[in-house]
Formats: C-alpha cells, sequence, structure tokens
C-alpha cells in the first residue's frame, strides 16, 4: 500500500543533524512520522526522541513507529500531543534540559491532506477539484475558530488583508469581495463553495495556470486559523533557547512567509553570537526527489548550529505518552 506521506530531504536532514546514539533529539513536527522514525533508528541506548504534534493522528504514528522499533537498546521516547510553540514548557515537564538535534518540518503531510478537515481544495469540491466537498475546518480537532468562522464573519478588508499577507495574493481584494458576495446568499461552509467564490473572485485567465488559483486563498485561511506564524516564532525561539553546545536545529520550510521568518530568526541568532548559520543559502531537494514527489519541490533547509554551554537533564521514563493543553 503507497504511503500517503513521503517525508522530504530525509538524507539531507540526517546528514546535517548528525545525530549520535546517546543524543537528545526533538522532532518538533511528527506529521507522518517518517522523519521520526529515521532519527529514532539513529539513536540508541542512553539516547532520548521527544516528538511533538498538535495533531493527535501523528502522535499516534510516532507511538506506532516506536512500538515497531524491537531493539533491546533502542532509546527512551517520548510523545506529546502539544502545539511546537509551546516546546519550552513541554521540555520543561520532560525534565529535558538541552538538547542536540532539533527537526521541524513545517509541510503538512499527506495525512493532513487527505483528511475530511478542509486543508486541501484538491480533496474537496468545487471546479476543477474532482474530490467530495470537505468541511471548511482546517484545525486539528473538534474546538477552536474554524476557517468557515474566518469566511463567514470578518469584513471584506479583513478578509483581504488575510488573503495578501499570509497567501501573498495579488488578488486578494477581488477574492474577499467575491467571497463577501457568495456568502450573503448562503454561508460558506465547504470546500468547494469556497473554491467557487476564489474562482468568481479571479480572471479567467488566471485560471489556466500552472498554480490551481485556490491555492494561495486556502494557504492564508490555514495559517490564520492555525496562527502558523505566532507559533513557528515562539517555536523557534524556544528551540534556539533548548539547543545544547554545538547543538543544530533544521528547519524545513515550504513557502516564502515561512522562509523569511526562518531566515531572519537565524541570521539575528548568528548576530547575536549565540551560535553559526550552517546554511548561507537554503539546501534544496534533489531533481530526483523532486520527480519522486512533487509535494518536495518548494521545501527549502536551513540549519543552525549553537555555542553556547546549557546544562544536561535526566530522563528515566521508557516511554510516555502526554496531552498538554
Amino acid at each position: 500500500m503507497k504511503s500517503l506521506h513521503n517525508s522530504v530531504l530525509m538524507k539531507e536532514v540526517l546528514k546535517v543533524l548528525a545525530v549520535k546514539p546517546s543524543d537528545t533529539v526533538v522532532d518538533a513536527t511528527l506529521g507522518g512520522a517518517g522523519h521520526f522514525k529515521e532519527l529514532l533508528s539513529q539513536l540508541g541506548e542512553g539516547g532520548v526522541i521527544v516528538g511533538v504534534d498538535a495533531d493527535s493522528s501523528a502522535v499516534e504514528r510516532g507511538r506506532e513507529a516506536y512500538a515497531n522499533d524491537r531493539r533491546t537498546d533502542r532509546p527512551v521516547a517520548h510523545l506529546v500531543n502539544d502545539n511546537f510553540r509551546n516546546l519550552a514548557r513541554i521540555l520543561e515537564r520532560l525534565g529535558i534540559g538541552q538538547v542536540d538535534a532539533i527537526l521541524f518540518d513545517l509541510g503538512w503531510s499527506g495525512y493532513q491532506i487527505a483528511s475530511p478537515r478542509g486543508f486541501s481544495f484538491s480533496a474537496g469540491g468545487g471546479p476543477a477539484s474532482g474530490g467530495q466537498d470537505q468541511p471548511l475546518l482546517m484545525t486539528y480537532g473538534e474546538s477552536g475558530e474554524t476557517a468557515a468562522d474566518i469566511v463567514n464573519i470578518s469584513s471584506e478588508s479583513e478578509l483581504a488583508d488575510i488573503i495578501f499577507t499570509y497567501g501573498e495574493e495579488h488578488f486578494a481584494r477581488s477574492i474577499a469581495r467575491s467571497i463577501v458576495k457568495a456568502r450573503a446568499k448562503e454561508r460558506i461552509l465547504t470546500t468547494g463553495a469556497l473554491v467557487s467564490a476564489v474562482y468568481d473572485g479571479t480572471p479567467k485567465r488566471y485560471h489556466e495556470g500552472k498554480i490551481h488559483p485556490a491555492t494561495k486563498t486556502f494557504q492564508a485561511l490555514r495559517i490564520a486559523v492555525n496562527d502558523e506564524i505566532g507559533a513557528l516564532r515562539e517555536g523557534l525561539s524556544a528551540a534556539l533557547d533548548a539547543l545544547a553546545p554545538n547543538g543544530r536545529l533544521a528547519i524545513i520550510s515550504f513557502h516564502s512567509i515561512e522562509d523569511r521568518i526562518v531566515k531572519n530568526i537565524l541570521r539575528d541568532a548568528a548576530q547575536s553570537g549565540t551560535g553559526s548559520l550552517l546554511t548561507k543559502k537554503p539546501i534544496t531537494p534533489s531533481r530526483s526527489e523532486i520527480l519522486a514527489n512533487r509535494r518536495a519541490r518548494s521545501a527549502k533547509l536551513r540549519v543552525f548550529q549553537h555555542a553556547a554551554p546549557v546544562l544536561v537533564g535526566q530522563i528515566d521514563s521508557k516511554i510516555s505518552i502526554s496531552s498538554y493543553a
């Protein structure tokens, strides 16, 4: 059976993090658990791996990967259902004072895209999609503000700002106008209804491009619903604080907004003397990887190495599965 998710830049991540058997490692974005599984295999007795994800199904995939590791000298594992923005609190509760390697893969896994939560227009209805319509949620769980809430409650100017700021969509104003017009007739509650509104708000020539006309609008709403930018800033700050001497932080981003934030935060950390940026230019997938996995085409990997000493914490449990609110 073909996997719904292929982790990107796998060889490159393993090479730059250079994990040793006794290291403490954090996978801050479990997702499909591909990176987690490979990082786990690099560790041995005395090592510790922490897997974090706000999506409980991703945590379950991490648990399965750990359960399938039958080695007698496998490392300690902690699997935590929480947002990586709370990384400092997570490590504190686990008694971990410093970390040797941290990975953030900011892409959405194939499992999330395939889930009936409205993350993808290609999995839903609307023009040119060919899929089944989905509820317009874009959330990890059952609670909290949804994309439908934003689409149906926000003013036209607020919608335009969200779509332009988080989607870098040139037709943000006309799309917002079209959404407001459509919801006046009937609330926009599905992916198909939103796609239709985007089509109506964009010129026909825009519908023939390589990028689906709804791509940037869906990205913008997903970022807004989950406060991805705020979470990224807080998560990276906590990660930099947690790194051990010579510890490495690797971040894979998939769009220019994320990459710009990552680049600026790592640059500022390097200029402050915290450590050094090991990638003057981001590492990108090989042509062969892109051909094998189209989702990898926009991936960029940046790596930072810490220089400041911190204290080592001790872990004595074999595995714990926690959920932090």
